[in-house]
Formats: structure tokens, sequence, C-alpha cells
């Protein structure tokens, strides 16, 4: 994967699920490590990387062995509310993906990176023979939208980018209910119209297109 020469110092947050550039995720915390991390956060508008956890528990649990994959993804905070002093409830938005050049653990158990941050996807107009998982994609967003959810709760960010590989390709990993290496081989792939591709495989073996006509 293309790289940029910028590396930074991060905190991270091994998690269940895998954030993926553009991508939204909400988060509940209060765990003080990332009460810690996120008031820090906040206060130098700096963002976090969240990282897929591939042994151990989202939560601390002493005496676990806990290991994540090297390739992850930038989140910034783009909603805050503080629940209670120790309960945070947080939104975050996917940024660049990065990968992970020396990790280190702190005291307090938050997990600390050195990385490289890796070129943004190029953006790729949709061909027509992968024009259907674009349709499905709007399909969702269609129906989402008539639902008249509040912006701070939308899955999905504006700009709707339903031309470009990567953002549909992404979107649709986001919805996909894929085992969690799934997931992360398809954040990980760097040509986003074979992201794409594949994703497609995984919808019409879902049967998704039988009845879909154009």
């Amino acid at each position: 994967m293309q790289s940029t020469a910028e590396s930074l110092r991060i905190p991270l947050f091994p998690l269940g699920t895998t954030l993926y550039p553009d991508g939204i995720i909400a988060l509940k915390i209060f765990e003080v490590r990332y009460l810690d991390m996120i008031k820090t956060c906040l206060r130098q508008a700096s963002p976090f990387g969240v990282v897929t956890l591939d042994q151990g528990s989202e939560v601390r649990v002493a005496g676990e062995q806990v290991d994540f994959h090297e390739t992850g993804t930038l989140a910034t905070i783009i909603h805050f509310d503080a629940v209670q002093p120790n309960l945070f409830m947080i939104r975050g938005q996917g940024g660049q993906r990065f990968r992970i050049l020396n990790r280190e653990l702190a005291a307090n158990g938050l997990w600390w990176a050195e990385i490289e941050l890796i070129a943004p996807d190029d953006a790729i107009e949709i061909p027509a023979d992968l024009q259907p998982s674009a349709m499905a994609l709007k399909k969702i967003i269609d129906t989402i939208n008539t639902q008249q959810i509040p912006d701070n709760e939308q899955p999905f960010l504006k700009p709707y980018r339903l031309n470009d590989c990567a953002w549909v390709a992404n979107r649709c990993a986001e919805l996909l209910d894929l085992p969690a290496a799934q997931k992360q081989h398809l954040l990980t792939m760097e040509n986003p119209r074979l992201r794409l591709d594949m994703i497609q495989d995984i919808l019409e073996d879902m049967g998704l297109f039988k009845d879909q006509t154009n």
C-alpha cells in the first residue's frame, strides 16, 4: 500500500469492529483510560486510532492477552455528550488509514503507537458492471432519509459519493455482517475498484440482486 512520509504518535482504541475512511463510529466511553484519552483529544482537537481486535476484549480484563491488526483508521470526534462525569457518548468520523510502526502499552492500559499514514484511495468512477452495488446502497440511503433521523444519528455523512468506488465499497462494508477478519481485509485492500468488486461478489452471493432491475 502506498503511504505518506508523515508519521504520528497517537492513542489507539482497539475494537471488535472496523472503521473505514468517511465512516461513522458511535462509542460509549466509561473506562478511565479512554475517558482521559477523549478529554485529551477534545482539548487538543486531535484524532485517535481505531484498530480491529484480533485477540482479547474491548473492555480491559486483568491478565487477558490483547492483540490487534496493524492497519487502522484515524477517528476524529464530531459529536460529544458527557452523560455523566464518567460516561461519555461520542461519534467519531473515519479519516485516513494508517499502518502501525511501533506500539506500546501505557501503565493505565492505553495503547499508543507511532504510525505512518496511508495515502487516501484514488477517486475511481464506478464502472457499469459494479453499478448494482451503488444502486443497492442508494436505496438504503433513500430509505434512511425518509425516516427523519437527526443529523447526529445519521449512519452516513454527506456528501454521498455514490459514483466513487471507495466510498460505496466502504459504506457497504460497514453495513454487511461480515467476520472481523474479512472487514479488516477490505480495509487493507489497496485498489478501491477491487474492493468494490469483492463487495459486489458478497452481495451477489447473498442473492441481493436477484430481483434488481435497471
